[in-house]
């Protein structure tokens, strides 16, 4: 059962009480002020979805992924897969869509720190005032669910889902799944979610954990995405290279040879548009 904070909902209250207490051209006054102030964080939204990164992939569309469709960040452990997801959900919510982030391997506590982290490096990075009340507005297209892995599958997230959906708390517009198994044993999985994906018309970003010593396959994708690749419409990689870590298309991005590298900071985990 979701709550609302009881401090912000009687503060609001309160609010409208004085408000109301006012003389008409005050109250109109009053108006004006928060039109402004709602008007002032469409700006900030629009501009950071103009500046995003993303686009630097070679997209004209933010969505990337079509409804259905699969998504890959594939990375060693602490290279930044995480981080990068994170950005692709944080621009669907400032454009007003849901996202429903399961994690595989972390509690909800730390997956909510994560996002509110990387919202606080953009704004930075951009120069965006106004954090808080940016981050109020963009929280609640947001839903975090957990599992152990052992315990995940497509019909418990369906189950879940058909939960959420029904009872009319969250309705998912991207799903991002952080921590699911690559190995064998997990392709027949991934096929259970391919179709429920397709079913219910949702795109799917997975983080794909790689390692250093394994080669890759004869096709020259990670041996962990070659078995399964039929599944995925994108695939990314982040490999590091000295002093930062380069983003690689391995399948479905539209990079042009003439563009300089896109990299993640290692500071930020933010994307930069060159090396």
């Amino acid at each position: 059962m979701l709550t609302m904070d009881s401090e912000a909902i009687s503060n609001d209250r309160a609010a409208r009480r004085r408000a109301a207490c006012l003389p008409a051209s005050a109250q109109a006054t009053h108006r004006r002020v928060i039109l402004l102030k709602e008007r002032n964080l469409a700006m900030l939204k629009q501009d950071l979805i103009l500046r995003n990164p993303l686009r630097l992939l070679g997209y004209d569309s933010d969505d990337i992924l079509e409804p259905g469709q699969f998504g890959a960040v594939l990375a060693r452990a602490g290279v930044g897969k995480t981080a990068l997801v994170i950005q692709i959900a944080l621009n669907t919510m400032l454009r007003g869509k849901n996202v429903l982030h399961i994690s595989l391997n972390e509690p909800v506590g730390k997956v909510a720190i994560w996002y509110k982290e990387v919202l606080g490096r953009l704004a930075h990075q951009y120069q965006v005032p106004h954090l808080d009340r940016l981050w109020d507005t963009i929280v609640g297209h947001r839903f975090i669910m957990t599992f152990q892995v052992e315990g995940f599958s497509a019909p418990k997230l369906e189950e879940r889902l058909t939960d959420l959906t029904s009872q009319g708390i969250f309705t998912p517009h991207l799903i991002i799944i952080d921590g699911q198994p690559f190995d064998p044993e997990g392709h027949g999985a991934l096929d259970e979610l391919k179709r429920l994906a397709q079913k219910l018309g949702l795109p799917i970003w997975f983080t794909v954990t790689t390692h250093r010593h394994e080669a890759p396959a004869p096709d020259g994708l990670p041996i962990q995405l070659s078995p399964v690749q039929a599944l995925f419409d994108v695939a990314i990689a982040l490999q590091p290279v000295e002093n930062a870590i380069h983003i690689k298309a391995l399948k479905g991005c539209h990079l042009s040879e003439n563009q300089p590298p896109l990299v993640l900071d290692p500071a930020t985990m933010l994307i930069q548009g060159h090396a």
